[in-house]
C-alpha cells in the first residue's frame, strides 16, 4: 500500500546509522565494500564509491550520534536503546516526534562534525584546513594555524544525509521536517563556531597572537540540540502560494527558526514495551530516583507502577592523596547504597 511504500522510504532514512555497528570490521578502504555497507540506499553508495576515503569518518559520526543520543536521554523513558538491526533506534524514528527529529538533526551534525575533524587532522587528500581564513583579523590578531573546514564537512553531511528527500524533491510534510531538522543539527555547529587563540613572545607575553576558527565540542553540540528538542515546535503543512512549508500548528506561537526543531505527531508515553513498534522497549528495570520530581524520578520514569529498591554496595576511591612526583594515590571505600528500579 502507498502508506506501507512512506512508511519504508522513511525508515531507509537512518538506516546509514547502522554503519556505527561496524566498527570491528576494519576500514572502508574500496568501492566493492560499499556495495556491501548494509543500511545504505543506493545513491549512498555512489556517494561512498565516489568518496571511499571520507567514509571511516562517516562511521565514526554514525557511532558519535548514537553515543550523545544515549548520553543526552539517559535520564528519559526513551533512552536510544539501539537494537541489532536497521534501523537502529527500531520504529522511533519512522514517526514524525520530537524524539525522531532529535535523532534526525543529531545523526546530520555527527557527519558534519566527524567530516570536518577528519579534514583538519590530515586524514582526507579531498580537504584540509579552511583556507579561507586567513590574514589579519578586524580584531588585530593574525589568523594562523588549522582553522576547521566547517563548509566541506557541513556540504557531505548535505549530500550523503539528505540524499532521499532531496533526490525525490519531495515536498510531503515528513520530507520538509526531515530536511529542516537536519539542517539545524548542523547549524548547531556551524552558529557556534569558536575562535582559539595561541600567544606568542617573551615569556609568553601575548605580543603577538596567533588565532584559528575550531568547532565547539561534540558535547556542546548535543547540549544545544537537546535544548532545542526540549522547545521543539509541533507544525503541520500549509501551502502558500505553490510553495509547500511547515507552520507552527497553534498559530498563536512564533515562526521557528532554522535553528529550532519540528515535530509533526505527539510522542507515545514510552511507558510499556511494545512489541509493534521495535525499540519501544518501556521503563519496566530502569534505574530511577527516588528523590526527583523531574522526568527521571521514580514516579514519571515507573508511570505510576511503583518501582523496587534494593541495597547493593559500591566501590569508590577515596582518601586519595598526590605524590610527589607525580601520581595520585587512593583508597577504595565501600559502601551500601539504595538503588531503585522500575517495576
Amino acid at each position: 500500500s502507498l502508506l506501507t511504500s512512506c512508511l519504508l522510504a522513511y525508515l531507509l532514512l537512518t538506516y546509514w546509522l547502522y554503519l556505527a555497528k561496524l566498527s570491528s570490521v576494519g576500514s572502508i578502504s574500496d568501492e566493492e565494500t560499499c556495495e556491501k555497507l548494509r543500511g545504505l540506499i543506493q545513491r549512498q553508495v555512489q556517494i561512498c564509491k565516489r568518496n571511499v576515503e571520507v567514509m571511516d569518518a562517516v562511521r565514526r559520526g554514525a557511532q558519535l550520534a548514537i553515543d550523545e543520543c544515549q548520553f543526552q536521554f539517559r535520564n528519559r523513558r526513551w533512552n536510544c536503546s539501539t537494537l541489532e538491526s536497521v534501523p537502529v533506534f527500531g520504529k522511533v524514528v519512522t514517526q514524525g516526534t520530537r524524539e525522531a527529529a532529535f535523532v534526525y538533526a543529531i545523526s546530520a551534525a555527527s557527519v558534519a562534525f566527524a567530516v570536518t575533524r577528519a579534514c583538519s587532522s590530515g586524514e582526507l587528500d579531498k580537504c584540509g584546513c579552511d583556507r579561507n581564513v586567513h590574514g589579519v583579523s578586524p580584531e588585530g590578531f593574525q589568523w594562523s594555524g588549522c582553522s576547521d573546514n566547517i563548509a566541506y564537512g557541513v556540504a557531505f553531511s548535505q549530500s550523503f544525509v539528505d540524499v532521499r528527500e532531496r533526490s525525490k524533491g519531495q515536498s510531503s510534510n515528513r520530507a520538509l521536517m526531515n530536511l529542516h531538522n537536519n539542517e539545524a543539527g548542523r547549524k548547531a555547529i556551524l552558529n557556534h563556531m569558536r575562535v582559539e587563540c595561541k600567544c606568542h613572545g617573551v615569556s609568553g607575553s601575548c605580543e603577538v597572537k596567533t588565532c584559528w576558527k575550531a568547532m565547539p565540542p561534540f558535547r556542546k553540540v548535543g547540549n544545544i540540540i537537546k535544548e532545542k528538542f526540549d522547545g521543539a515546535t509541533e507544525v503541520e503543512l500549509r501551502k502558500v502560494g505553490t510553495t509547500k512549508v511547515l507552520v507552527p500548528r497553534n498559530s498563536q506561537f512564533k515562526p521557528h527558526t532554522d535553528e529550532d526543531l519540528v515535530y509533526l505527531d505527539p510522542s507515545p508515553d514510552f511507558c510499556e514495551h511494545d512489541p509493534r513498534t521495535p525499540g519501544i522497549l518501556g521503563t519496566a528495570g530502569r534505574f530511577c530516583n527516588k528523590t526527583s520530581k523531574a522526568i527521571d524520578g521514580c514516579e514519571l520514569m515507573c508511570c505510576g507502577r511503583g518501582f523496587h529498591t534494593e541495597e547493593v554496595e559500591v566501590v569508590d576511591r577515596c582518601s586519595c592523596k598526590f605524590h610527589w612526583c607525580c601520581y595520585v594515590k587512593c583508597k577504595q571505600c565501600r559502601k551500601m547504597v539504595e538503588m531503585h528500579t522500575c517495576r
